[in-house]
């Protein structure tokens, strides 16, 4: 069709029309970046991806379920991104929408297994260090799951991650000592934030409030979460809704870490081949050591 034809049907309400929804979606999805709402999100675009296919297919029975669980999905939106809503209201206010904060998740990882592991290990020493000075503590290691809600509740700190940082913050004198700090990659992200508590009563009463966060935290996201009791000393392990027993040395730890932690981030410059293989290279240590959680 000729352009001169096509100006005829589009019209310059038209392209400002597409171009506002076009800037409104993208800054939606930057909004949500970092955040468990992208995973929902995914969930519920699965969901009405299998309802079209059910409809393209005429499959009654399956078309009408698919329909009630999106209509179900539709509703409960609401409630379930009610962060990213109060976010979103809380920028329109102070007049915010089109400034986002430059340090947001990178998507790829450069420094590659050897980073990763020299940050866990940092992270292993540390913790034991503050478990012979009792000091309280909890350092959060995110992964695919975005925190990007529990970090906002926190103080930014966007600093290369050490031990003599990790313990300044969790020091007796610190200001921020009773939160969570935030571990992204090889970055200490925020500190001094505050983490869900956890539905289920723990079972041994021993187990206090920092117990309680780490496990509401890891009942709702895949990180992994490192507690150190303020009380006994004792250095424990959050994953999946389940706590560790107590860990008694650093290599335990961080051979724990090493297997809990998924691979870093694949580049999207690394063939397939070479990310088969190393997720093959990490299987054996993950079976064997899974079992201490």
């Amino acid at each position: 069709m000729p352009i001169a034809e096509l100006t005829q049907y589009i019209g310059i309400n038209d392209v400002i029309d597409i171009v506002a929804t076009s800037v409104l979606i993208y800054y939606v999805l930057l909004l949500i970046r970092g955040t468990r709402a992208v995973q929902i999100l995914g969930g519920v675009l699965f969901l009405v991806l299998l309802l079209g296919v059910a409809n393209l297919a005429h499959l009654l029975l399956l078309g009408t379920i698919l329909q009630l669980l999106v209509l179900g999905a539709a509703v409960s939106l609401p409630i379930v991104f009610q962060p990213e809503l109060r976010r979103l209201l809380e920028r329109l206010g102070r007049g915010g929408l089109f400034r986002f904060d430059a340090s947001a998740r990178s998507v790829l990882d450069r420094r590659g297994i050897r980073a990763e592991n020299r940050a866990l290990a940092i992270i292993s020493k540390t913790a034991f260090v503050l478990a012979r000075s009792r000091y309280g503590a909890l350092i959060v290691i995110e992964q695919s799951s975005g925190l990007q809600d529990v970090i906002e509740s926190g103080t930014p700190i966007g600093a290369e991650l050490s031990g003599e940082l990790l313990l300044a913050l969790f020091g007796p004198r610190s200001p921020l000592h009773d939160g969570a700090v935030i571990v992204r990659d090889q970055t200490i992200v925020a500190a001094g934030c505050f983490l869900p508590l956890a539905e289920q009563s723990l079972a041994e009463p021993r187990l206090g409030t920092r117990h309680r966060a780490a496990l509401g935290l890891t009942e709702q996201a895949d990180a992994v979460v490192i507690v150190i009791s303020e009380e006994t000393g004792h250095v424990a392990v959050a994953r999946e809704g389940r706590l560790s027993r107590d860990i008694g040395d650093e290599a335990r730890l961080d051979r724990l870490l090493l297997a809990c932690i998924r691979a870093p981030r694949a580049n999207v410059r690394e063939d397939l081949i070479a990310q088969v293989r190393a997720i093959f290279a990490r299987r054996p240590i993950e079976k064997h050591h899974v079992a201490d959680l």
